[in-house]
């Protein structure tokens, strides 16, 4: 006999007691009829030998009544194994006696050494521990927890899904099929599907907030998948959602909220949804442009997909909605998300960015630094990485720069791009002379006198403030306003200040003073001269 896994030949055995032939079991899991044959005849054989400790159909009941389960009658009981529990051909587990106990301690999420433990302790249990494994093992495997159904209030919450739209014939002869957005509120199922040629932010966007305007408000909440077009980073407790949605978020008052990824259950309304818009509207159709394929949903969500009576709530979509929904959703914003591109820019060294082969500047210390630059046309905004603003410029033509005075650093602007206020400051700072002559000169010179301003300045960089401040004095009183009038009385000499002696001052002394201090040895000097010693001609050299 063919050794078959354990799965598989419960199944047999499972889908034979519903009345399946074998013939059908076989074509369903893809299995030789001879083969389910034998399992099925194995099957009788070991069901009318009594095994030892098998016990009879009564004592099978009564173990399945103690797990908690009812009897079918002599059939499998629904959801749980039978070789696990004991029940049907073999050996009965020891755990039996005890299952109701075990199944607690299961739900409860203790394990099974925990559970060996306190059967021995509070129960004197007497079997091993590989019993109670296997009984929990096979107890875990069955005892599947039942999904809870969440429902919302009405305007809580949107579903949000991409399928498959038909078929669309292009103008060259071959065919393109789009994609499918399906939105479907969660409180009354009232649907919108729209085909779009691909799946951008943009275009994702646009057929949200043609979805909006459909509904006459906006959802508190949207519910969507981690697609690219809003979710950049996928992640459970925080994902990251692209810029731009989270603008049209704002702009619109709700709040994206991604799935757990690879749970489609978690928007099980919208996975249905999907599948209904395929199958009933546009399954074997095909369509000669996108607007038609538009055209014609619109009309399926009014006559058809509005007056169905929904499976699970029992009520007509289109009536739900009018009647509880559509009061309770977000007003519409007075104006659209306003059209727009954005992207990642890295700045360049001369402090501006590129977009669309114009230049803009940003403050100086994002210089070689990433940033995020949105472009609408007639504006261009620049944010930093946490999307905070830092430039806003006007849109200019390709090769144009568009240079903000306020990004240009202090060290990179020279004193014309200052203004010429700001070097009269700065030589009225340098003396009150220098200030009056700079005033007086650009007064009467204008235009010219700017240069003549930064040569001032430049000297000042050069000579002594007082030597600036005479010779400023100096030219200002004689009308020299010419750079070089300065230059030449700075290159002067500085005038010699004349001493006079003062004959009388409290510390100079009379001169008898000093008379009555020179020594009476001065007066009588014995002392003998030195003789002159007559030179011979002939020592002379």
């Amino acid at each position: 006999m063919n050794h078959l896994k354990v799965n598989d030949q419960q199944s047999i055995l499972t889908l034979s007691k519903h009345g399946w032939s074998r013939r059908h079991i076989a074509r369903e899991l893809k299995l030789d009829r001879a083969t389910v044959r034998r399992h099925l005849e194995a099957a009788a054989a070991n069901a009318a030998i009594s095994t030892p400790g098998s016990g009879s159909a009564a004592d099978s009941n009564a173990a399945i009544s103690t797990l908690g389960l009812e009897s079918t009658g002599g059939s499998e009981p629904a959801g749980i194994a039978t070789a696990g529990s004991g029940v049907g051909p073999g050996r009965k587990s020891v755990c039996l006696p005890w299952a109701v106990a075990i199944e607690a301690a299961v739900v409860a999420g203790l394990s099974a050494q925990r559970i060996y433990q306190d059967l021995v302790i509070e129960h004197s249990f007497a079997g091993s521990y590989q019993a109670v494994k296997r009984f929990v093992r096979k107890l875990s495997a069955v005892a599947v927890l039942p999904f809870r159904r969440m429902e919302v209030e009405p305007g809580a919450e949107a579903q949000i899904d991409f399928g498959q739209g038909a078929w669309v014939d292009q103008p060259d002869g071959r065919k393109r099929r789009p994609h499918l957005l399906r939105v479907v509120l969660s409180h009354s199922r009232k649907g919108y599907s729209e085909v779009m040629w691909r799946q951008s932010t943009e275009e994702f966007i646009r057929g949200l907030e043609n979805c909006f305007r459909h509904f006459g408000g906006v959802p508190k909440t949207l519910v969507v998948d981690n697609l690219k077009a809003a979710v950049t980073q996928a992640d459970w407790y925080d994902p990251e959602i692209n810029p731009k949605m989270r603008e049209f978020c704002a702009h619109y008052g709700t709040v994206l909220l991604p799935t757990k990824p690879k749970m489609p259950r978690h928007k099980g309304k919208i996975e249905s949804g999907v599948k209904y818009g395929q199958n009933n509207a546009l399954k074997g159709r095909r369509f000669e442009s996108l607007t038609t394929q538009n055209h014609f949903l619109s009309e399926w969500e009014r006559t058809v997909a509005d007056t169905r009576l929904h499976g699970t709530t029992r009520q007509q979509v289109g009536k739900a909605f009018m009647e509880r929904e559509k009061p309770a959703l977000l007003a519409l914003p007075a104006s659209l998300f306003p059209v727009f591109q954005e992207g990642q820019r890295r700045v360049h060294r001369d402090g501006h960015v590129e977009v669309q082969k114009a230049y803009y500047s940003v403050p100086p210390e994002y210089v070689s630094r990433q940033v995020w630059v949105r472009w609408e046309p007639g504006l261009v905004r620049v944010f930093n990485h946490r999307m905070e603003p830092i430039a806003l410029h006007a849109r200019h033509q390709p090769g144009q720069f568009s240079t903000d005075p306020i990004h240009l650093h202090s060290h990179k602007r020279n004193s014309i791009e200052r203004g010429v206020n700001y070097q009269l400051d700065r030589a009225c700072l340098i003396g009150r002379h220098t200030g009056s002559w700079a005033r007086a000169m650009y007064a009467q010179r204008g235009i010219e006198g700017v240069r003549v301003l930064q040569g001032l300045l430049a000297l000042a960089e050069k000579h002594p403030v007082a030597h600036l401040e005479a010779a400023a004095a100096k030219a200002l009183h004689h009308g020299g306003f010419h750079l070089r009038d300065l230059r030449d009385l700075l290159a002067q000499p500085p005038p010699v200040t004349q001493l006079d002696f003062l004959e009388t001052h409290p510390l100079i002394r009379d001169l008898n003073d000093y008379g009555a201090l020179v020594p009476a040895c001065f007066e009588n000097d014995d002392t003998p001269q030195p003789q002159s010693i007559p030179i011979n001609e002939s020592t002379q050299p």
